[in-house]
């Protein structure tokens, strides 16, 4: 056993300490970016040569259902799992010992199999590599602490705080209000200290029970990872205390909806420098491309930055989300902000994504806008000054308007990869189906004796 454990992370190994591990869980990140795998013995783990998960777990959609396979066959091959050890972390709330290793997927014949979402992100990352840049980001997240709610006919609301009231909303960065779940977030910050994640902040959102975190720049893999990872943990946490934590983009009426706002830049791999900054620390052409490209193309890729029918209940005006692709030197009420900072940090905030997203995919199609930008060298539209809410609406505001801009562009499918999209459509098509064929609360209040 001690083979594949030389291979471990530092906080993996202080993890384990002298204890024997008793469990590895093997996991690959769905099209929902839904942990999917298996789970054996550690000793079963240290001698298993391979391990196969079959190719269909990339077409079933978050219901659970199947979708159609755009390639015509469903024989469900088994696709070659290979651990990648420097993802390996801790599960610290299990009772045992247990590891999580991220495996990455490989047809039979070795080559990455393009329909995964982490080989997407890969995919959009050699393309910087292959241009000499490195890009990097900074990803933050909200979310909600609900409490346990066991009827979907009920509405959802916040949890109990420790004063025995419900938790408060428009309490946007009050301590006094984090305080209130108090222990969650305590178990938040062990949890993510066994797992040797950096959390860069943790404060009180505008909602009611809202918590965002915002996580140390990086490279976009490792983030993706991390951000797959916290999901789970954040769960866990809030389960511990009698509450659920839910990354639903609108979980309450009324409430502002949660985001997972990505902070982008990219490095020259040559000089180590950001080439947002020219040497005098002004901004530089290459920065203004990138902006031009996320303004070209995020119409195509809102899709995949709000992937469910909820995603676009959080896109509504003067409500804390961005409704255009405005950009604007520290203006929140753009979706493209360019935050207060040095030359070397210069970057550009992209505010548009839910928190429900998957992580690799949000980050493979706002880097990839951003990589089309730089390439089409394009300038972007005079920075918006003042209340960009009265700007415009230009991105789709339902799924199927998403579904149908992505696909129609040709950008996305060879940034992205056309089986990946095609793929990505069919399960999307197939929740969207389902979901119409839902009749609301609202349709029988309002239509079922006045119509």
């Amino acid at each position: 056993m001690s083979d594949w454990m030389d291979k471990l992370p530092q906080a993996a190994r202080d993890y384990i300490g002298g204890r024997r591990p008793d469990e590895v869980e093997c996991v690959v990140p769905d099209i929902a970016g839904v942990a999917r795998g298996k789970a054996m013995p550690a000793s079963k783990f240290a001698h298993q040569k391979h391990f196969y998960l079959p190719n269909s777990i990339f077409l079933q959609t978050i219901t659970g259902e199947w979708a159609d396979n755009p390639g015509g066959s469903f024989t469900e091959p088994d696709m070659v799992l290979v651990p990648d050890y420097t993802t390996a972390t801790a599960a610290p709330w299990t009772a045992d010992v247990t590891l999580q290793v991220i495996h990455d997927v490989l047809d039979q014949n070795g080559v990455p199999v393009p329909v995964a979402p982490r080989n997407v992100l890969k995919r959009v990352m050699a393309l910087y590599e292959a241009e000499g840049w490195q890009p990097v980001v900074a990803p933050e997240m909200e979310f909600f602490l609900v409490a346990r709610n066991i009827d979907p006919n009920m509405p959802v609301i916040p949890p109990m705080g420790r004063s025995g009231r419900r938790a408060a909303a428009k309490q946007a960065y009050s301590l006094s209000a984090v305080d209130e779940y108090g222990k969650v977030i305590d178990d938040i910050y062990d949890f993510a200290e066994a797992q040797g994640f950096e959390i860069d902040g943790i404060l009180q959102e505008g909602g009611a029970a809202q918590v965002e975190i915002n996580l140390a720049h990086g490279d976009p893999i490792n983030l993706a990872d991390q951000i797959f990872y916290f999901k789970r943990l954040i769960r866990e946490a809030a389960l511990r205390h009698d509450c659920f934590a839910t990354f639903m983009a609108k979980p309450i009426e009324g409430e502002p909806g949660s985001a997972m706002h990505i902070h982008q830049s990219v490095i020259s791999i040559k000089t180590g420098k950001n080439i947002f900054s020219d040497a005098r620390g002004r901004e530089t052409p290459a920065f203004l491309h990138f902006i031009a490209g996320m303004q070209r193309h995020l119409p195509a890729a809102i899709a995949l930055l709000a992937p469910y029918v909820n995603s676009y209940r959080r896109y509504v005006p003067d409500f804390a989300a961005p409704i255009n692709l405005e950009w604007g030197r520290d203006n929140r009420t753009t979706g493209l902000r360019v935050p207060i900072s040095g030359a070397e940090s210069r970057r550009v905030e992209n505010r548009l994504a839910g928190m429900d997203c998957n992580p690799y995919l949000a980050l493979a199609a706002s880097l990839a806008c951003g990589y089309l930008g730089l390439m089409e060298k394009q300038a972007p539209r005079t920075e918006w000054v003042g209340d960009a809410y009265i700007a415009q609406e230009e991105f789709p505001f339902n799924l199927g308007d998403a579904l149908d801009l992505m696909a129609e562009s040709a950008a996305m499918r060879e940034v992205l990869g056309a089986e990946f999209l095609a793929v990505y459509e069919s399960v999307k098509r197939n929740e969207y189906k389902e979901f119409l064929q839902v009749i609301s609360p609202w349709e029988r209040e309002h239509l079922l004796l006045n119509v």
